[in-house]
């Protein structure tokens, strides 16, 4: 499939689109979100968020692909509750990648969707080798009569938002911080398989995570929250070994206070809300059990709050 093969629904056409990966649709994406939105209403079109599947840098440099914060599926729905009216999702190609800024702009936005108004940020590149800016952007939409706003966003220190300051957070173990920039909680996906079912035994079960597709927080203790048939439950998550039992494998081990039940080969989300603690080796099964409880009541805290 070529970019000119793929199917623009008459929903998502003459409106005011924006265009970018979105990766983790954090506060940066929030406000220009809600730019779009204000736009659309102002051109009385619809408001159209375009992302991208792959990453471009996976067709390009499979190597460099950066971890990804959201799934496309979740990125969907943050889009659509930061303000689109439609979602978007263009297939990267080579074919994609090889058009200049301006085949992309007017075969895509203009010939694909009749964008009548664009809004960015302000580090938007696109076309071939990422040569379009938003110098360029402006120019083209002005030829063309269409309206071009450019957003800014930036936190309470005056740093741009951005996903790949959000990974280092994540990658850090600095929970709070990232989920301060994404400006709702960071969620892992994944399916509940059989462990080595030592938490039932000390009073504490958990559901085991696999085939997670998004970014693996640090190693270390986590206070989250999951739902499960319309009910919400704090959840204490711990990723990676497990040093009091010797054991060296990475796992994602989630205990949902107050659910009993079988998960077993079924689909869980966990949103994580902040860091708990490191990881660390107790030298007493007594002592652990006295550390998981404090970790539980800990989430239990962090849940409440976050409702």
């Amino acid at each position: 499939m070529t970019i000119l093969d793929f199917h623009v629904p008459g929903s998502a056409c003459e409106g005011c689109i924006a265009i970018g990966n979105f990766d983790g649709v954090h506060r940066g994406h929030a406000v220009m979100l809600q730019q779009l939105r204000s736009l659309g209403q102002e051109i009385a079109g619809p408001a159209v968020a375009i992302t991208f599947d792959p990453h471009p840098i996976a067709v390009l440099r499979p190597e460099f692909t950066p971890p990804v914060l959201t799934t496309i599926e979740d990125r969907k729905a943050l889009l659509r509750q930061a303000g689109a009216d439609e979602v978007i999702v263009l297939p990267v190609t080579s074919g994609l990648l090889e058009m200049t800024a301006e085949q992309f702009f007017r075969d895509v936005v203009v010939g694909k969707f009749k964008a009548r108004g664009v809004v960015e940020g302000p580090n938007f590149h696109f076309g071939k080798d990422r040569r379009g800016d938003v110098n360029l952007l402006q120019e083209l939409c002005r030829s063309r009569g269409i309206q071009c706003h450019i957003a800014k966003s930036f936190d309470e220190a005056g740093s741009m938002v951005s996903s790949s300051r959000i990974r280092e957070l994540i990658g850090a173990r600095a929970m709070a911080g990232a989920v301060e920039l994404l400006g709702h909680p960071y969620r892992l996906s994944g399916i509940v398989r059989h462990g080595a079912g030592r938490g039932r035994t000390i009073g504490f079960p958990t559901a085991n995570l696999a085939e997670i597709q998004t970014l693996l927080p640090a190693h270390g203790v986590y206070a989250g929250a999951t739902e499960i048939n319309g009910n919400r439950y704090p959840v204490a998550v711990s990723i990676g070994p497990n040093p009091t039992f010797g054991e060296h494998r990475e796992k994602i081990e989630c205990h949902i206070d107050g659910f009993s039940g079988n998960l077993y080969d079924q689909k869980l989300a966990i949103d994580l809300l902040k860091e708990v603690r490191a990881l660390q080796s107790f030298s007493s099964i007594d002592e652990l059990i006295f550390q998981i409880r404090n970790d539980v009541e800990v989430c239990r805290s962090t849940a409440k709050s976050a409702v």
